[in-house]
């Protein structure tokens, strides 16, 4: 990275820091002024609960809906700073300074390692790069933190088939099919790589 980068990007994360603090406090105070009987009445729907609803989903739009709810959920780190920082990557993504994307999702990831969107959106940051051992490396660790990550099965799948590997591209999607059926690209592309892969060993 430029050398002259790295007092902006500093001044960056501590200006992110400093305003991930106010967030989090901004958010406590607001559910404490939530009623006790609403926070009751309406407990969240848990993590678990949502992937259930996920395989039970009678059609494509259900699955949809409750897809979307899933994904916002894992989009959540836990700390207000590493969000800010992923989504300045993003908007760094956006504007094609993917290098700087990297250094900002490398700090988010630092400050929270076990949130495995964070390494499944960094993952997307080097596919971008075409360096695509380390997007899966990162893939990978998405998926030991989260095994039900289906958007990380679905893009592991993408990769290895970009390398020609029809057999763990096919278990890949499978995996991601077993959490999301309702997912239709994912059911074309089992379609269409099952007779190819048949008969070797996944």
């Amino acid at each position: 990275m430029d050398a002259r980068r790295t007092p902006l990007l500093t001044a960056l994360c501590l200006g992110l820091a400093l305003a991930g603090n106010a967030a989090t406090a901004s958010l406590a105070a607001g559910d404490k002024t939530r009623p006790e009987k609403e926070r009751k009445a309406h407990p969240p729907i848990s993590l678990d609960d949502l992937y259930t609803r996920l395989k039970q989903a009678e059609d494509e739009t259900e699955a949809k809906a409750v897809a979307t709810l899933i994904e916002r959920r894992l989009g959540r780190s836990g700390s207000a700073t590493a969000d800010l920082l992923s989504d300045r990557a993003r908007q760094a993504m956006s504007g094609n300074d993917l290098p700087l994307a990297v250094e900002l999702m490398d700090r988010s990831v630092a400050l929270e390692p076990n949130w495995s969107e964070g390494w499944s959106r960094r993952a997307t940051l080097f596919w971008r790069l075409s360096d695509t051992a380390t997007a899966i490396a990162d893939l990978q660790r998405a998926l030991v933190l989260e095994p039900r990550h289906f958007e990380a099965w679905a893009a592991l799948g993408k990769l290895y088939l970009a390398q020609d590997d029809k057999g763990r591209a096919l278990d890949a999607f499978r995996r991601a099919e077993a959490l999301y059926p309702q997912w239709d690209v994912l059911k074309k592309a089992i379609e269409r790589l099952t007779p190819e892969v048949q008969g070797r060993d996944l």
